[in-house]
Formats: structure tokens, C-alpha cells, sequence
């Protein structure tokens, strides 16, 4: 088959291409040590490229520039015809060749940590005619490690809790530590860990950096904090290793393995009889050494003679236990009072419950202090009742008032005047009796509120206060009368017996069976022949005309006197006097003017009247004739 010009250059790239790969694979193998020959092609039997070193000792700081290998062609006869290039990287920075011999040295110390590896390219040049006699070719120089980095913590110093109490063995925290040498070769990179500080309470795994706690029942309460310093080699821990450290901070937390014990068995307080309620007595504590939650109390009273007039609570701050008064102290009734008070964890532990019970009692003695008191009344209000027809003088009740005091000082009594500023009472500073001072009106004022001090007379700072309210008593002393100012009016075509106003009364008295009022025209008035009066019996009354029409120009305004009569005993009554007035009205009965001076006509009638008079006229004839 005879191949193209386009197809024979494919072919001959095809060719190169496997030659190339098949060099790099040359240069892997010679990591074994021996001197591989890099064929340019499986045709070429005979020629290929050859050297025989490609690794490097990393860190090298000799003087002279470190051998790296040497690049041979078995095409160079040694007659010098030959010329080798070094291209690719680090060449000529960091590797030189001899263009005549090939052999290759490294001008820098070099560091595997910061390149691992160079990849570089060898060509062979005829130095005549400057034309490769052997396919380009790429090779690998690597760089031998050697121990020359040390292990490192890098999320070092650590810090790390672990509960107090915890069994041997228990897991506290891992550390790792990372080395930068190769971890493929030699033992440069294989770390072992080892306690430096911390013994006999924590143990570190060797392999894996765990650390343990060592010995059991570490208590919180006597140490709370360890140092530990732990240590990383290389070399598999063997001599000649490099190490690191690192710090761990253990903080033992807390369980509640300590009950709560009040420091003294009892105690004593004394308060005064007149601490108010809701008002603190004492603050106990019972001591716990645990802390937080474990250290959280509850107070209870469990027995003693105070239960329902004390109570206790927590104070969530200060875990004190607050007593409190719940009612009032009476040094006259009782002197003391004993409590028995018990205090709990409130979340017990029950890994620790054999140690003893997580509470403790003491006992609270409470003594009340006798003080001072001021007068105290036997009633908080005294209720009394007096008519307003009652004579000045006359009693209306009596006040009592004592010292609760052993003492039993004797009391005087007087009334606070600015809750009777007009001193319509008075009181008998002795015995407490109230009497009237002044005549009492009920329409005035209907209760009085007064307040009766009393005062010890041996210490007269010492005052009660005592509450009277005084009820007046309604009499018939008010008549009756119209309850609102009437605007009465008739109109002058009005008929007989027509309703031209209805009215009602009111009385300042408030009779207990209410009112009841009765109407009736005066004497004087019974026999006129205008209008009348019908009562309604139910306090109200109806004024009716008595005649047809009436006339402005003869009598504008009427006077009618009404009799009214309330039903008190004994009854009362008055004179009234309801003024009517005529108007001249509209068809619907509305007035419309009630002036008499109105109806006063001129002499003589104006020329627009009389023209409406003579249009009205004209209107109506042509209606009837045309």
C-alpha cells in the first residue's frame, strides 16, 4: 500500500510519539539503582539514552555542585561529536549538564518539603550540523527525603473538659501532630505520642494521641485543672528522632457528688411584732461544693409552729433560702415560733446517692419583739344613724378603742377635722361618745365619713385611727314644687277641654315609700271659666281650656295658682303659679306669635296691600267669568 505525502507525515509523528512515552518509562525504572537504556523506538534496537542516577539527598550543603547522573546516548562515540541539552524545570537555575559528557549536578541545596520532584527534558545534538540524533526525551529527578522536619501540633496549645468522678480510661481529647516528611518512605513521617507531664493522672495513646484519664474518683472540689504536656516523635519514637510538644489544658467539670450540709445545726432570729407581711425574717444557706445546677437548692418547712405564718423560697442568684412572713406578728398573742427547715439538691445523682442523703434540716427559732403600738379600734367602721330633725347635743353612738400593749395605757379620743370641717360633731375624749354639734340638713349633705383618732396617753405619738360613717335621716322638711319652669300656651282658636300643658312636682325630702303628689287649683281659682285642672294621680297633672277661643287683644297672658300637696307626715305644701300665654296659632296648632301688640293695626291699609287686595279680587273673577 503506498501511503500519501500527508499520510507518510502522520505516520513518522505516530512513531516519535511512542518513542517518547517509551523513554519516560525507561526513566521510572530507574529508581531501582541501575543504568536502563531509553530506546528511541522499538525498530532502533541498538541506540537509546542512558544514565544512571535520578535521585537527589535532599538538603545536600556540600561546597562543590552535588552529582545528579549522567545522560549517554550510544550514538556518542566519545569523539566529542555529540553536544547534550538540559531543558524543562530547574534547568540551568538549578541543574547543569556537561554538553559533552551529559553528566548532570545540582548548583542548590534542594528541599523535598518545598518540591518533591523535577521534570526535565535531554536532547543530543550532532555539533556539526546542530540536528538531534535522538528523539527528545523527558526524565524525572526526584528528591530523597531525609528526617529533616520535626512534628508539629498545629491546633495546639489544646483545652479540654472532662467530668470529675470519671472511671480509669475515660476519653478526654485527641491531639495529632503532622510531620512534613515523606510518608512513603523510610520511618521520617511516623509519629508515636508520649506523656511529658500529667502523670499518674492521664495516659496518651501511643498510635493514635487519645488522651485518658489514669487514675479513678479525680475530684473537682480538690484540684479542678491539669497542665499536661504531651510529645510527638518521629523514627517511630527510635533515637535520633525529631519531637514536638504540646500543651493540654484539662478542666475537670462538676457532678453533683456533694449533698447540701447547713454550716451550724440552728438558728436564731429576732423581728418585730409589727414587720409587715410579705416582709423577710432570715436568709439560711446550706453549703454544697458542687457548682451550677448541681448546686441548685429547694427549701421547704418541714415542721414546727410557725407552718402557715412562714414560708421559705430560694433565692435563684444566691441559692439562699428566704423565709418570709405570711401574717401579721402578735407579740400579746405569741412570743416564738420554731421551724424545722430541710434543704435538697434539686437533681440528685444517682450514681453518688450511696454517699449519704442530698439534703439536710436545721432548725430556725423566730422570736417576736414586743413594740409600741398604737390604739387599735374594735371595729374597722362604725355604722350610725341619725335624723336630721335630731337636737344639737344629742348622742348618736360611741366609739371603742384599746391599747394592745401589755401596758393597757388608758385612750383619748378625738376627731381628724379635716374630715369634718363644718364640726357638726363632737366626741367625749373618755368615753368616746359622738354627739351632734350642729343642726344636720340631709339635702346638704346626706352621710358624713369621719375619722376618730385615738391616742395613748402615756406616749400620745402612738395613734389609731378609727372609721365612723354617719347616715342622716330624711324628715318632711322640703314642699313640693313645679319641677322645671313651665313655658305654657293657648291658642285663640283653642276648643273646650283641650290639654294646653301637663306638669309634675319634685320634693328635696326622699320619703322611703317615694313620692306621691296631688294637684288642685287654688280657692281663688276654682271657679274660673278659662281653663281647669285634672290630676292624673301619678304626680303629674293635666291644665285644660275651659271655654272656645280666645282673643289676644282682650288678655294676653293668664296666671293660673296651682295647689300641690306631698304625701309626707305631716304633709307639706306650696303654691305654684303657671303663667299661659295666647298665641296666634297655624292650622297644625304650632303657635306662631304670642305678642299682643301684633294684632294693632294702622289707620289705613299700604299701597301693596290694597294692590294684592285688588289682585286677588281681579283673580277670582276672571276664574268665575271668563
Amino acid at each position: 500500500m503506498k501511503l500519501g505525502k500527508v499520510e507518510f507525515c502522520h505516520f513518522l509523528q505516530l512513531i516519535a510519539l511512542f518513542l517518547c512515552f517509551s523513554g519516560m518509562s525507561q526513566a521510572e525504572l530507574s529508581r531501582s539503582g541501575s543504568k536502563p537504556y531509553f530506546q528511541s523506538g522499538r525498530s532502533r534496537t541498538k541506540r537509546s539514552w542512558v544514565w544512571n542516577q535520578f535521585f537527589v539527598l535532599e538538603e545536600y550543603m556540600g561546597s562543590d555542585p552535588l552529582y545528579v547522573g549522567k545522560l549517554h546516548s550510544d550514538v556518542d562515540k566519545g569523539d566529542g561529536s555529540i553536544k547534550y541539552i538540559l531543558s524543562g524545570e530547574g534547568a540551568s537555575s538549578i541543574f547543569i549538564i556537561d554538553e559533552n559528557t551529559g553528566d548532570i549536578h545540582a548548583t542548590k541545596r534542594l528541599d523535598r518539603e518545598e518540591q518533591a520532584y523535577y521534570t526535565l527534558r535531554a536532547q543530543a545534538l550532532d555539533r556539526l550540523t546542530n540536528k538531534p540524533v535522538e528523539p527528545e526525551s523527558e526524565f524525572v529527578i526526584k528528591i530523597q527525603d531525609i528526617n529533616d522536619n520535626e512534628p508539629k501540633f498545629l491546633d495546639g496549645p489544646y483545652t479540654a473538659g472532662v467530668p470529675e468522678m470519671s472511671p480509669v480510661g475515660t476519653s478526654v481529647v485527641q491531639v495529632t501532630a503532622t510531620d512534613a516528611d515523606d510518608p512513603t518512605y523510610g520511618n521520617s513521617a511516623r509519629v508515636v505520642y508520649s506523656i511529658l507531664q500529667g502523670q499518674p493522672y492521664f495516659s496518651v495513646e501511643p498510635k493514635t494521641g487519645v488522651i485518658k484519664t489514669a487514675l479513678p474518683n479525680m475530684d473537682r472540689e480538690a484540684k479542678d485543672q491539669y497542665l499536661l504536656v504531651i510529645q510527638a516523635k518521629d523514627m517511630v519514637g527510635q533515637n535520633g528522632g525529631l519531637s514536638g510538644t504540646t500543651s493540654v489544658t484539662v478542666t475537670l467539670t462538676d457532678v453533683n457528688d456533694n449533698p447540701p450540709r447547713f454550716p451550724r445545726r440552728s438558728y436564731q432570729y429576732n423581728v418585730p411584732e409589727s414587720l409587715p407581711v410579705a416582709s423577710v425574717v432570715a436568709r439560711i444557706k446550706a453549703a454544697d461544693a458542687d457548682i451550677g445546677a448541681n448546686a441548685e437548692m429547694e427549701y421547704k418547712i418541714v415542721d414546727g409552729d410557725g407552718l402557715g405564718i412562714f414560708k421559705i423560697s430560694v433565692d435563684k442568684d444566691t441559692q439562699e433560702g428566704i423565709i418570709t412572713i405570711q401574717k401579721d406578728l402578735d407579740f400579746e398573742a405569741k412570743t416564738s415560733y420554731t421551724l424545722r427547715i430541710e434543704a435538697a439538691n434539686k437533681d440528685a445523682d444517682p450514681r453518688f446517692l450511696s454517699l449519704g442523703p442530698f439534703s439536710d434540716t436545721t432548725t430556725v427559732k423566730i422570736i417576736v419583739e414586743d413594740v409600741d403600738e398604737p390604739p387599735v379600734f374594735s371595729s374597722p367602721l362604725y355604722p350610725m344613724e341619725v335624723s336630721e330633725a335630731t337636737q344639737v347635743g344629742n348622742i348618736i353612738g360611741t366609739v371603742a378603742a384599746h391599747d394592745p400593749d401589755s401596758s393597757n395605757s388608758p385612750v383619748r379620743y378625738s376627731i381628724d377635722r379635716n374630715t369634718d370641717l363644718e364640726r357638726y360633731f363632737n366626741i367625749d375624749a373618755n368615753s368616746g361618745v359622738i354627739t351632734t354639734a350642729k343642726s344636720l340638713d340631709r339635702e346638704t349633705n346626706a352621710v358624713h365619713n369621719i375619722t376618730v383618732l385615738a391616742m395613748e396617753s402615756q406616749n400620745p405619738s402612738q395613734v389609731g385611727r378609727g372609721y365612723v360613717a354617719i347616715t342622716i335621716l330624711d324628715i318632711n322638711d322640703n314642699a313640693p314644687e313645679f319641677a322645671m319652669d313651665y313655658e305654657t300656651t293657648v291658642c285663640e282658636n283653642a276648643q273646650p277641654g283641650q290639654v294646653i300643658q301637663k306638669i309634675s312636682a319634685v320634693d328635696k325630702d326622699e320619703p322611703s315609700n317615694g313620692h306621691q303628689f296631688y294637684f288642685s287649683l287654688t280657692t281663688d281659682a276654682t271657679n274660673n271659666h278659662n281653663f281647669s285642672l285634672k290630676d292624673n294621680k301619678d304626680n303629674t297633672a293635666s291644665i285644660l281650656t275651659r271655654r272656645n277661643g280666645f282673643r289676644r287683644q282682650e288678655q294676653s297672658v293668664y296666671y293660673l295658682p296651682i295647689f300641690i300637696v306631698d304625701s309626707g307626715s305631716p304633709s307639706l305644701s306650696s303654691t305654684n303659679t303657671l303663667t299661659i300665654r295666647v298665641c296666634d296659632c297655624d292650622a297644625d296648632g304650632i303657635a306662631q306669635t304670642c305678642n299682643a301688640e301684633a294684632y294693632v293695626l294702622p289707620a289705613g291699609l299700604s299701597t301693596g296691600a290694597l294692590i294684592a287686595i285688588l289682585a286677588c279680587v281681579l283673580t277670582f273673577l276672571l276664574n268665575k267669568y271668563c
